[in-house]
């Protein structure tokens, strides 16, 4: 399947089909050279720009990426609006594909965890409150939550770095598909290695969990830094 760029400024639900039917292709090698689905820009705590970003995911031929601030889609938008200067420039180049995407601060099983959300409408009432620059607390910041309210605003839902937290995996991500969750992230470099890959034994194990809960995989960087092939 494959989709042109076209940059309406408008998410539709034509977005997240697009969103699935690629995450269902998702493997050892999709990022960073052709997806990349975990990324930041100044808006939140990473240190590039918007537009910086769009030029290195240009460079490298990306056919699609989804910028993921903290509690912000200041980055996204500002990222649209380059591609959208670039494509009515030329209408002729080859973009890559751009979604909507934010990561939440929220919690599970009593500890910490970074949700992601992708595709969905920023100006759905039901988002728009996470989406002001501070992490949610109270009933806002629980997981089944933070996951209904991505999903009434029309976005699939996506568990980052699985291995990462307080409590193991095995307990996570269980308990999180049990609240309506559509994926995780599967592939990712845990130890910020020199030339980004994921990190084999925790990847093949989260993969297994995915695959037992019938949960969808992604991949991403998580860049903090001046390269989106990289963490930091």
């Amino acid at each position: 399947m494959h989709m042109v760029a076209t940059y309406s400024l408008k998410p539709t639900a034509q977005d997240t089909v697009y969103l699935k039917s690629i995450w269902e292709t998702i493997n050892f090698v999709s990022c960073p050279r052709f997806y990349n689905f975990h990324l930041h820009t100044i808006a939140s705590d990473g240190q590039l720009t918007a537009s910086s970003l769009v030029q290195q995911a240009i460079s490298l031929g990306l056919k699609g990426f989804a910028i993921t601030d903290h509690h912000s889609v200041n980055g996204y938008r500002q990222a649209e609006q380059h591609l959208c200067a670039i494509s009515s420039e030329n209408a002729k180049i080859n973009l890559p594909y751009l979604w909507t995407g934010v990561e939440i601060t929220s919690r599970l099983l009593e500890v910490e965890v970074h949700i992601l959300g992708y595709g969905f409408d920023p100006k759905h009432p039901s988002i728009i409150s996470y989406l002001q620059g501070e992490k949610p607390q109270g009933k806002d910041a629980e997981a089944k939550q933070v996951i209904d309210r991505i999903h009434q605003a029309g976005g699939l839902v996506v568990l980052a770095h699985p291995e990462r937290y307080r409590r193991s995996s095995e307990q996570l991500i269980p308990a999180i598909a049990e609240l309506g969750i559509d994926g995780v992230e599967t592939y990712y470099a845990y130890n910020n290695p020199q030339v980004w890959q994921p990190s084999p034994g925790k990847t093949e194990r989260v993969k297994q969990l995915a695959e037992k809960h019938h949960l969808l995989s992604t991949c991403g960087t998580d860049s903090h830094g001046l390269k989106i092939t990289q963490r930091i």
